[in-house]
């Protein structure tokens, strides 16, 4: 691959799974990591050993020997971080939302085009084995042509008014929040499998505590306990906590799709099963290494991760042998060792088959949330 140098803007969650990530590629090093206060930087940077830190984001971004941005920064600093390192000649990995507006993100595809540079969206789950498998087999029709899709994604971890988080603040976050937030990630998984774009929606959405809770002494309460009370300040909340989609795709094909934070027990539940005219298939990603294939007429089966049994291209992205369970880190992994042989291979020859979501489809994902926002707004149905 070569060496190519990474700066990482941000140093919550994303941040450190993308240093993480990044230190399991060949031939990539981490030189630099900046953040909105200097000293979580250097804490970081300490940390993870890497050689530069930054209290301004755009000091890295200028940084000259940087080859490569990821952006793992809240998502209303998308745009003009993203835009600014395309200006400055770096390929650009960004977190999703690709930016909190379909106008911005318009912009932000065409400039990626205009200078040349690889520029992609971590929406994750499409690098996992069996997803892969599952696009194989529908590519084939080994079952036939599939005609309806169902699934969703669930997680609890803003079941309690006191749940809070810098998303539940529109102005940071955008105006979807659960659909922006994870609903994307289902639209893109599935799209990718089934070859498909979604081409209009109907959607009813709903917020389950209008008036959230937020400590006064603390910013995030990701993964921490549950404050009192008498120790928050009321905020009310604009953005949707759960929702429900009724979808359309190119073709003919139908489906629904369930999104929801506020689901108690459901951690990370990605899930979608497609039927089709002669089986389904179903994938859920806190199962990630079972894919369960149902049938009419014979016994339904399950089909473990293992790279002997599937397609070449889903084994290809298989490094561990059956039984040996993968999951979100090792497709981390997979989607930043795509985008980093893309960006290696960039201007020879032959052309370099990239799976990683691009500018281009994280902007057709973000009209799909802006339409799913328009059809609950109107109630009825919104094309793409």
């Amino acid at each position: 691959m070569g060496d190519i140098k990474v700066g990482i803007l941000g140093t919550g969650f994303s941040a450190t799974a993308h240093i993480e990530a990044l230190q399991r590629i060949p031939s990539v090093q981490v030189v630099a990591v900046a953040s909105s206060r200097l000293s979580r930087a250097e804490e970081i940077a300490a940390k993870y050993r890497i050689p530069m830190y930054y209290g301004e984001a755009m000091e890295l971004i200028q940084d000259p020997d940087i080859q490569v941005v990821h952006n793992c920064t809240a998502n209303h600093l998308h745009f003009e971080y993203n835009k600014a390192a395309l200006l400055a000649g770096k390929h650009v990995l960004s977190e999703k939302p690709l930016s909190v507006t379909v106008k911005e993100s318009d912009e932000l595809q065409q400039l990626a085009k205009e200078k040349g540079l690889v520029a992609g969206v971590s929406y994750i789950y499409r690098h996992y084995p069996l997803v892969e498998e599952i696009k194989q087999q529908i590519a084939a029709q080994t079952y036939g042509n599939p005609y309806y899709i169902t699934g969703g994604y669930l997680q609890d971890w803003l079941q309690h008014a006191t749940d809070y988080n810098w998303r539940m603040d529109s102005e940071l976050n955008g105006p979807s929040r659960a659909m922006a937030d994870i609903g994307s990630h289902w639209v893109d998984t599935v799209q990718y499998v089934v070859g498909k774009k979604i081409v209009s929606v109907f959607a009813d959405l709903g917020i389950v505590h209008p008036v959230r809770y937020k400590p006064k002494d603390q910013v995030n309460t990701f993964n921490a306990s549950l404050p009192a009370i008498e120790d928050c300040e009321p905020v009310k909340v604009d953005t949707e906590d759960f929702g429900s989609v009724l979808v359309r795709f190119e073709g003919g094909m139908k489906g629904v799709f369930a999104i929801s934070q506020v689901s108690s027990g459901r951690k990370n539940k990605l899930y979608f099963e497609i039927a089709a005219e002669h089986g389904a298939l179903r994938w859920d990603q806190e199962e990630a290494n079972r894919l369960w294939i149902g049938s009419r007429d014979v016994p339904n089966r399950i089909l473990m991760r293992d790279a002997s049994l599937m397609s070449d291209q889903a084994a290809s992205i298989t490094h561990y042998p059956g039984g040996h369970e993968e999951g979100w880190p090792d497709a981390l992994k997979n989607l930043f060792y795509d985008f980093y042989r893309t960006i290696s291979k960039k201007g020879n020859e032959p052309k370099v088959h990239s799976k990683f979501a691009t500018f281009e489809q994280a902007c057709g994902v973000m009209r799909i949330v802006e339409a799913i926002l328009e059809s609950h707004k109107r109630q009825q149905w919104v094309d793409i």
